[in-house]
């Protein structure tokens, strides 16, 4: 297979040779490419001719879909399972990626577990060659942008044997820009050895909400200009690894209760709090050289009074990214499916008033043929101007250039064996995982736990739906990682809901051990998760919970008896296994809460404030 790739590799080359050729470009690696993260701004004056006479033999169509990034379903780009020609046909009125290319010229594709585009390193390898090798195939050979949402932590769809580093909050709470930057890279370099060249991460909004339904630990934490050092650190990262990054969601969507995949949500912030709270860490991105920056579905009517959703606002892409904060890179929306976008005005009118609001990069429409020919009809009417067309077109060709595409766009077999999920890669995430757990009580001194007299271990808790596809569930990670750290472990799943039987379950299971662990996934002052802890601390037997999202679980079990509670910011392995070696005394509690817990019965009043994380 890998020398199948190498092989195709060399066969396909001489495409790029002809894009090059086409543009009246040199093929020499490198020709193109703006290297490291200097801004797509600074691509040379000869560059930007080359790429300005190339749209210039671009047809309209080609121009309009240069602006789409389109789901697919698939593993490959032109010999899908037949369940996803089937959904491509209902969905897309095509059988496959390269069809859909063909057809509707799109600048990029995202990839998505659900859509069956990330089985595996090798399969994701061939599948961003085939759909370079469809790009070239055009009319104007053009190659695409491949896009993914790889925050880490809670958002993930390339999963194991890949490398999983730390989320946001994780990262926030082990503090160290260095820790951040090398996770970017990491996980960049693993991004770029399967073709996806375009990650949607780091997520630059401030979490000043803890009610956040759909922001939370993707978030670095709450405090500002913390958040801007660690969005620039991993925009450097990302960068330096050769991809384009991608700070989210602007203008901030931190202080939000309503979820934008659902509804609109509404930002009370005046002016002033806009820019001493959300706005430090897009500058601190952009000053960073960030390359593309993705718009909020949110309504924020300080900032325009219109209450149109950000990602359709010209007062705030255009006044405020463009003209005031200086942005010249690639404006991308969010999800064009998603509700908040959807609310105000129909499917067709929104890729116009996007276009129009200053936005570069159509994202994921729910119908590609209405989005795509509403502006399509917009510019041959003259709604919008072909020129304001060609704007976008050349800051995405200059994205393109700078991430060397035109050089050379295919990936190999061996590139992907020399660098997806190395030992060295592995073991810098699990380095890192152990410095961002954070230890917030221990109320009976019961850590690091002795295997000599706390040695018989039960796990019990919440197992929520593996962020990453690959990884979990959490009991059985957490009760292997204690079993492999020389402890004896059983797992006993009891869910986010415990049941009474399931409560009962586990105070039995728990007659004769040492320990119990307990896995708390967002304890609200309802959950039947604070009855299980509190059954179980009444058994006498010790107790240590994880919170394996949201830190703020602690609020609602504090004082449960002698226990010890501990955040971990997500359920994937690398930081349940981390969590398991701070418990065992391997390594120290080093993390400090990013975020403030208020009280239970008191949320006016702070539990644990920034910075709070205990140690021994």
């Amino acid at each position: 297979m890998h020398h199948r790739t190498s092989r195709r590799t060399l066969l396909t080359a001489t495409a790029a040779t002809a894009v090059a050729a086409a543009a009246g470009m040199a093929a020499a690696p490198g020709a193109l490419a703006s290297q490291g993260s200097a801004r797509s701004s600074h691509t040379s004056a000869a560059t930007t001719r080359r790429l300005k006479q190339l749209i210039s033999r671009m047809s309209l169509e080609e121009k309009v879909g240069q602006l789409f990034v389109m789901r697919v379903y698939g593993h490959s780009a032109t010999d899908p399972d037949q369940a996803d020609i089937d959904a491509n046909l209902a969905e897309i009125g095509v059988r496959t990626a390269a069809e859909m290319i063909a057809k509707y010229h799109v600048g990029g594709i995202i990839y998505f577990a659900w859509a069956h585009n990330t089985r595996d390193p090798h399969q994701i390898a061939e599948l961003s060659n085939g759909i370079q090798r469809a790009g070239l195939a055009g009319p104007t050979p053009l190659p695409l942008l491949v896009s993914t949402d790889q925050e880490h932590g809670i958002v993930c769809r390339v999963g194991e044997p890949a490398t999983l580093m730390p989320g946001a909050m994780a990262l926030g709470a082990g503090g160290s820009r260095s820790d951040a930057r090398r996770a970017g890279q990491i996980a960049g370099t693993e991004l770029a050895a399967i073709g996806i060249n375009q990650n949607y991460a780091p997520d630059a909004d401030v979490n000043v909400n803890p009610a956040n339904p759909v922001i939370g630990v993707r978030s670095f934490g709450s405090d500002p200009q913390s958040v801007a050092g660690m969005v620039a650190a991993q925009v450097k990262g990302y960068q330096s690894a050769g991809i384009a990054s991608t700070a989210k969601h602007f203008p901030g969507h931190g202080d939000t209760s309503t979820d934008s995949h659902t509804g609109l949500p509404v930002i009370g912030h005046t002016r002033e709090q806009w820019a001493e709270l959300d706005a430090p860490p897009f500058r601190a991105a952009i000053a960073a050289g960030i390359d593309s920056i993705m718009t909020a579905h949110i309504v924020v009517p300080a900032l325009d009074p219109s209450e149109d959703p950000a990602t359709l606002s010209k007062p705030i892409l255009t006044g405020i990214l463009r003209e005031e904060l200086g942005y010249d890179g690639v404006v991308v929306t969010d999800s064009l499916g998603m509700q908040g976008v959807r609310t105000k005005y129909g499917d067709e009118r929104v890729p116009v008033l996007a276009v129009q609001a200053g936005v570069d990069q159509l994202l994921n429409p729910p119908s590609l043929d209405v989005s795509w020919n509403a502006l399509l009809a917009a510019v041959r009417s003259g709604e919008i101007s072909e020129a304001r067309l060609d704007e976008s077109i050349l800051r995405i060709l200059r994205l393109k250039t700078k991430l060397g595409l035109f050089d050379q766009p295919f990936v190999t077999g061996h590139g992907v064996d020399r660098t997806v999920g190395t030992k060295a890669h592995l073991d810098a995430a699990d380095r890192i995982a152990e410095r961002t757990t954070t230890l917030l009580a221990d109320e009976g001194r019961l850590l690091p736990l002795s295997r000599r007299s706390h040695r018989n271990l039960l796990v019990v808790g919440a197992d929520p739906a593996s962020p990453s596809g690959t990884t979990g569930p959490p009991t059985k990670t957490l009760a292997e990682a204690f079993n492999e750290l020389g402890y004896t472990a059983t797992a006993l799943p009891t869910g986010t809901a415990p049941t009474k039987a399931a409560i009962d379950a586990a105070v039995a299971a728990a007659q004769g051990k040492d320990a119990v662990v307990v896995g708390t996934y967002n304890v609200s002052a309802t959950s039947s998760q604070r009855t299980l802890v509190r059954a179980l601390a009444a058994t006498g037997v010790p107790v240590i919970t994880i919170a394996i999202r949201n830190p703020y679980d602690i609020a609602q079990l504090a004082g449960t008896g002698h226990a010890a509670h501990l955040a971990a910011y997500s359920w994937t392995d690398v930081e349940l296994r981390a969590a398991a070696r701070v418990i065992a005394g391997r390594a120290r509690p080093e993390g400090k809460l990013p975020v403030p817990v208020q009280r239970a019965d008191d949320p006016s009043k702070v539990l644990f404030p920034v910075g709070y994380g205990l140690t021994y």
